[in-house]
């Protein structure tokens, strides 16, 4: 199997690094795995494309390249220029640093690739570690996807729903702020909603008197409803959602007839 990696932390981030192991694995000793991530790290950037700017992408070693981009700017780089010839049979991004799970999802660098690669036509997902009290101060803040990753990736890739339609689905996993050894197990389910806990701005002014805006978040324990991501993930378990670029609100078609 040959592999793409990416990730929206950056070329250096160690979540990726956490990634090239568990693809390494999935790849088989026959396979190949192929990085193409961020030069810097480009979080919050969503489905970003540099449309109006050239990219610059530079090799670092073997299957292995840096492109001054967005996430989504790695996975076009890849499958129309580094991998052209090669193409890869399976595109994963992350692992993240911090959940992309709920609202996470729409902003999120590393769920914009996956969401890129599904758009090529490639099958994809996207992984992100949940960072809580219980693992934020482990050795190993990745435990829990180092030790599981694995697993759920081969679970996805036997029992999974694969589409070639428009907007092919792909997948994005999140795992739990928990030790390695106490995760439950895979949930599959629908994205949640933080309500009350969306991103503001936060006012400063420099020392030259110059006024800037800090973009804030906010807490990331708060639970989301009964059975959703998020929810799933504060229970200790992996969620796993299948996601389509299709933004229609399919369930307004209906009453919207009136207007015809």
């Amino acid at each position: 199997m040959r592999i793409l990696i990416t990730n929206d932390d950056g070329i250096s981030a160690p979540g990726l690094a956490v990634l090239e192991e568990i693809a390494t694995d999935l790849a088989g000793p026959s396979g190949e795995v192929w990085t193409v991530a961020p030069a810097f790290e480009q979080s919050g950037v969503g489905h970003c494309i540099s449309y109006t700017t050239p990219m610059m992408i530079s090799q670092m070693d073997e299957r292995r390249f840096a492109a001054q981009g967005s996430p989504a700017d790695c996975v076009l780089a890849a499958v129309h220029d580094v991998m052209k010839d090669t193409p890869p049979d399976l595109i994963l991004s992350g692992v993240n640093r911090g959940n992309n799970a709920a609202e996470n999802a729409v902003y999120s660098g590393t769920v914009g690739a996956a969401m890129e690669a599904a758009l090529q036509g490639y099958p994809a997902v996207a992984l992100s570690q949940y960072y809580g009290p219980r693992n934020r101060d482990l050795d190993d803040k990745f435990e829990s996807s180092r030790q599981h990753g694995l697993a759920t990736l081969r679970t996805l890739l036997d029992k999974g729903v694969w589409t070639q339609d428009d907007y092919g689905i792909f997948y994005n996993v999140n795992f739990p702020p928990i030790p390695g050894a106490e995760v439950q197990g895979l949930r599959a389910c629908r994205q949640g909603f933080r309500r009350d806990m969306g991103f503001g701005v936060q006012p400063t002014t420099s020392p030259s008197g110059r006024r800037f805006l800090w973009v804030t978040g906010a807490p990331q324990g708060e639970p989301t409803a009964d059975g959703t991501d998020a929810d799933w993930n504060l229970k200790g378990y992996i969620s796993v959602t299948p996601m389509r670029a299709d933004l229609t609100a399919h369930d307004a078609l209906d009453a919207l007839k009136a207007i015809e």
